[in-house]
């Protein structure tokens, strides 16, 4: 992975002006608005020791709420497959983040195109929690081969600029939680009361039981 790649990602991260705008020069307007987001939530965007380290990343992107250890690969083919080096890198960065309840990314840059020229992949691991967890059925998972073996296949990626979009809003979070909001509600209509207990209720509330006349009682106990 070459460092002019490497830096193009950190800037945009970072969400210095000056390297947002280069890298969205030939995208759709829509797609510039979505990725001048980052400006008003940035990362701070650290390159790590050693980039390359194994289960590290080439690049660490830190906020108070969230932070991503992410992978930059660049190529001119739309499919990238692990093998050596890349295989054990990408086994790495599931090691590291189940250790340490990180949700690792891929940043696959796809070279010679116009528009949005990243995607974005999830490296699935299981002990996510908190936001990261609520994130993560909303970045696609690197897809498999037939023999089951995952690879970056760059028209399955998340749009970086939709992946800006997600992270500098609300809105994913907020999607996400109306869809458990569903679901509580749908498991919650079972204890709903059903039509006949309903008409019986209201049957009951219309002809509420007779008060007694105590006098009268009292009256007719006497007499006998």
């Amino acid at each position: 992975m070459g460092s002019q790649y490497e830096r193009e990602l950190r800037q945009v991260l970072a969400g210095i002006p000056k390297g947002v705008e280069s890298v969205i020069r030939s995208c759709s307007e829509q797609e510039k608005m979505k990725m001048r987001l980052i400006q008003k939530r940035p990362f701070l965007v650290v390159r790590a020791a050693g980039s390359g380290m194994e289960g590290s990343g080439d690049l660490l992107a830190l906020r108070g709420d969230i932070c991503f250890p992410i992978e930059v690969k660049s190529s001119k083919k739309p499919k990238f497959y692990l093998s050596g080096r890349t295989k054990d890198q990408y086994e790495s960065m599931i090691y590291e983040g189940e250790r340490c309840n990180l949700m690792p990314l891929y940043a696959y840059r796809l070279k010679g195109i116009r528009g949005d020229s990243w995607r974005i992949f999830r490296v699935e691991t299981e002990s996510l929690s908190g936001k990261l967890r609520k994130l993560a059925p909303l970045i696609p998972p690197f897809p498999k081969t037939r023999g089951g073996k995952p690879f970056m296949d760059w028209e399955q990626g998340m749009k970086l600029n939709d992946f800006i979009a997600l992270v500098s809003s609300q809105a994913g979070i907020e999607k996400f939680n109306l869809n458990q909001l569903q679901i509580r509600s749908s498991a919650n209509k079972t204890n709903f009361p059903s039509k006949s207990e309903e008409k019986l209720k209201f049957k009951e509330a219309s002809n509420p039981p007779k008060q007694v006349d105590v006098f009268a009682e009292l009256a007719r106990r006497k007499s006998s």
